[in-house]
């Protein structure tokens, strides 16, 4: 069987063996087990079930979270040959439907599906006309609650194992505690799973903190000091944009990424990187999934994420290949100030979820017990506007309700439209008794930036303040990014909200409040593991993340900034030793004993490693008695 697998790898990827784990990983699937698979960012864990599906019969069904992962993973597959096609939200009707018969008729191998695709109509009752060889969840930490990026339509996914209860899941993560690894179990429904956990050490990476007031000088230093290309993550789209072109500006070679690009821009920005074309990415979390660079040297995080899993993924990306490579969180004290905001923001009050229901259902003139199941246009902004508060706030809140299955966000959401002005001051002022004038002067009174980066507007909103058709806006703005005047980046189609069910009071909403309390309580205690790791001076940055992950006996890694300063302190240390045990042999002490007294307590297992090295150079000598020598 293994050379079976062998020949599948040697013909499609190129590779004569397999890494750690991944046969065994394989050979758990083709013996039809289910199978849980935790391999660090960069362990190869695609081949784990794409080398069981070729060498079933049927198609493998592949959950996975983003539509761009998707599609890199498609256009792979494809180039080398092996039939994959994806289906996801905003695909027109008429390409799903043909994706679905091939797959029937067993034309395709790989079914790569988002999990909200999984509960419409017409996937349940295609997929039962499929013969299924496998089903591979990826990313598979989104399916619990416990989790660091948990998305709530990931818990339907086990639809699939009723429908499918003989054919065996592998759930594929780089990173999940215990907790996360028994609730992916649970909510899969696996059965006597087969778990694989490979070790998170990574040896060739240093991990460094910089305490500093001044992050963006940090950035600029390791940039010229360290050769090759590197990734620094950022917490907005709006700071990717700015640090980007302040990079830019200082020299270096720069471009940023995040979500709210459009999708042709975040392909060439990423290709440009991979290729070295381009050295800097300056990112947002929605840039890694899938990314395959191996010879990215340094990631840099200017704020820390929000939990250790979070930045081990994303500091992992560094280093691929095995060579020296660098993770280097920074860290200003003021940081920790913004915890506690932190923790409310991504948790908010009961109460400002309830508001945030009820706005929405008067936005769209839902009544009480009225059940409205089509997809709706939606507004954020005037929701802002009513509750006078920013998107950064409502957002999270949405989510809740998201989570309590009462709503339903398309992808688009998160996709809004983007303008910048590309003439300037004076080309603009030009236009002022032209038909572009109210648009313009509103667009200038609205938004903030606008000559200096990519900013968000809703075409709704302008709408009703020119009191004008909302096609007419658009058109409008289309018109001066002919002119070049502006660049003007439409949402790809409109953002969109669906009640899952039907309206109620929202005083009846019900809140699981143990378990929000839990959530926020996790969530708060791996904000506090990050600040620990950050702030810690005493233990090893390498066993304070493997101690996170479970990986108790770990050895100091000799090569983060906690340890470069111990070696510091300890060849400080061993000069002085020495000229104490000089000194004191010329004052009659010549046992280890006698030289003890002089040591303090807790270094004495230190000193005593210290003079076997001695001993080892031959500088000193050990008598029968017990009694040392200095060898001159």
């Amino acid at each position: 069987m293994k050379q079976a697998g062998l020949a599948v790898l040697k013909k499609y990827w190129g590779h004569t063996a397999f890494r750690d784990l991944q046969w065994d990983i394989i050979s758990s699937v083709l013996n039809g087990k289910d199978t849980l698979a935790l391999l660090p960012t960069g362990g190869g864990k695609s081949i784990c079930y794409q080398i069981p599906a070729l060498l079933l019969e049927g198609v493998c069904v592949v959950v996975s979270p983003l539509v761009a992962l998707m599609k890199d993973q498609v256009e792979k597959l494809n180039q080398i040959g092996i039939s994959a096609a994806a289906i996801y939200s905003g695909m027109p009707q008429k390409e799903i439907k043909i994706v679905l018969g091939n797959c029937i008729q067993g034309q395709v191998q790989f079914l790569y599906v988002s999990p909200e695709r999984i509960q419409s109509e017409q996937f349940q009752v295609s997929i039962r006309e499929m013969q299924l060889s496998l089903i591979a969840v990826d990313e598979a930490h989104c399916i619990s609650q416990w989790g660091f990026d948990f998305r709530p339509e990931y818990q339907k996914i086990n639809s699939l194992r009723s429908l499918f209860p003989e054919v065996p899941i592998i759930a594929l993560t780089a990173t999940a505690s215990h907790k996360v690894i028994v609730d992916i179990e649970k909510q899969l429904e696996l059965k006597h799973t087969k778990r694989f956990t490979a070790s998170f050490a990574r040896p060739n990476l240093s991990y460094l903190v910089r305490q500093t007031s001044n992050k963006e000088n940090q950035i600029f230093q390791i940039a010229k000091g360290v050769k090759g290309s590197g990734l620094v993550y950022v917490r907005s789209r709006k700071r990717a944009e700015i640090l980007a072109d302040t990079l830019i500006q200082s020299g270096f070679s720069a471009s940023c990424y995040h979500a709210g690009l459009a999708h042709d821009m975040r392909n060439e920005r990423q290709t440009k990187w991979i290729k070295g074309q381009t050295q800097i990415m300056v990112c947002t979390s929605a840039f890694g999934m899938g990314i395959d660079k191996p010879d990215c040297r340094f990631v840099i995080h200017e704020e820390w994420p929000d939990s250790l899993e979070a930045y081990y993924q994303e500091a992992g990306r560094a280093g691929r290949d095995g060579k020296a490579s660098y993770c280097v969180l920074l860290f200003d004290s003021s940081d920790e100030l913004q915890l506690e905001e932190r923790i409310n923001l991504q948790f908010p009050s009961e109460a400002f979820v309830k508001m945030v229901y009820d706005s929405i259902c008067s936005q769209f003139q839902v009544q009480i017990g009225q059940n409205t199941t089509e997809s709706l246009v939606f507004d954020l902004e005037a929701i802002c506007q009513k509750l006078k508060t920013r998107e950064s706030i409502i957002k999270p809140a949405l989510q809740v309700l998201q989570q309590l299955g009462l709503i339903h966000l398309s992808d688009a959401f998160f996709e809004p439209s983007r303008c910048f002005f590309t003439a300037d001051h004076q080309e603009i002022e030009l236009l002022s008794n032209t038909t572009f004038k109210d648009l313009l002067g509103l667009l200038l009174r609205t938004y903030g930036g606008l000559y200096d980066y990519p900013t968000i507007i809703s075409e709704q909103f302008i709408s009703r303040k020119l009191n004008q058709p909302e096609a007419v806006i658009r058109k409008s703005l289309q018109a001066l990014h002919e002119l070049k005047l502006i660049h003007y980046k439409p949402q790809n189609q409109a953002s969109r909200l669906t009640f899952t069910a039907s309206r109620i009071q929202s005083t009846y909403i019900q809140f699981n409040k143990a378990n929000y309390r839990e959530r926020k309580t996790l969530y708060a205690d791996k904000l506090k593991y990050m600040l620990q790791y950050a702030a810690t001076q005493s233990t090893c940055r390498s066993q304070l993340i493997l101690a996170y992950f479970e990986e108790k006996n770990a050895i100091p890694c000799g090569t983060c900034d906690v340890c470069r300063q111990a070696k510091s302190t300890l060849s400080n240390k061993e000069s002085i030793w020495k000229e104490m045990i000089l000194l004191k042999s010329t004052q009659g002490v010549h046992t280890i004993a006698d030289l003890l007294v002089f040591v303090e307590p807790h270094e004495h297992h230190q000193f005593k490693d210290f003079l076997r090295i001695l001993l080892d150079q031959q500088q000193i000598k050990l008598l029968a008695d017990g009694r040392f020598e200095i060898i001159q």
